[in-house]
């Protein structure tokens, strides 16, 4: 980051509303503006719908009636997140295989929509593709699975040693805000609530977290036009992305 301009990183604040939807429309206003100077410029992460946002277009999801939202809402507090991951998995076993099943919203968004108009989520993010002004080169990085492992395994314990804990103690209490839902937070909170000891947090960081690169490799292994390499390759990379850009 301190050699290239990076954006949309750390420009929200933890209260803040953002979607794909939102992302898809700023990025390709910011690529009108960078296209005029540059020749290319290169969209990095793992965030699934974020990128196909960009690349393929938002899909035009149905909007929520006030009855089935509340609906949900009572079932999520009575039922619980686990019997409404069952009613997914039947409903819509397609997105059930690569939704975060320990996120509520998005299991709760997806049953709404299947419950309010009788058709899977999946059915409704199987568009045509929308069209870009710019050619997109798909590069996918992938390592071996025990390497990926070792990797993600390291990384949480650097994470830890460089003050994860006290950032999500700082954090805890907003706990209950959708940003906040995410790995490494919602783990060590629930330590911080007596669940469950320090050390099994943080090995639940990393089950989770390697649960996560798996459905990221599900989704994106879909996806015919990505060209898969090792990190390592960057010859190999290099090369593939100047004969495709010529």
């Amino acid at each position: 980051m301190q050699e290239v301009k990076h954006y949309f990183v750390g420009t929200l604040g933890i209260g803040d509303y953002y979607s794909a939807s939102l992302y898809e429309q700023q990025v390709l206003e910011l690529l009108d503006k960078e296209f005029l100077s540059h020749d290319y410029a290169l969209l990095s992460g793992g965030s699934m719908m974020y990128i196909d946002a960009v690349c393929d277009g938002i899909d035009d999801i149905p909007t929520i009636d006030d009855h089935t939202r509340e609906m949900m809402k009572r079932r999520l507090k009575e039922e619980g997140l686990e019997a409404l991951v069952e009613e997914l998995k039947r409903l819509d076993p397609d997105y059930y295989e690569i939704v975060d099943r320990q996120n509520p919203r998005r299991v709760v968004h997806a049953l709404e929509i299947c419950v309010m108009t009788g058709k899977t989520y999946t059915s409704f993010r199987r568009k045509e593709t929308s069209q870009r002004p710019f050619k997109m080169i798909k590069i996918g990085l992938n390592r071996e699975r025990e390497e990926l492992y070792n990797r993600i395994n390291a990384r949480v314990d650097q994470m830890m040693a460089d003050g994860l804990l006290e950032e999500a103690r700082s954090m805890y209490p907003m706990r209950s805000m959708n940003a906040l839902n995410t790995v490494g937070y919602k783990e060590l909170f629930d330590y911080f609530d007596g669940r469950w000891p320090l050390e099994e947090a943080v090995e639940r960081i990393k089950g989770n977290t390697r649960r996560y690169a798996r459905k990221q490799l599900t989704w994106f292994k879909k996806d015919e036009h990505i060209r898969w390499f090792h990190p390592d390759d960057k010859q190999a990379i290099m090369n593939y992305i100047s004969k495709d850009y010529e």
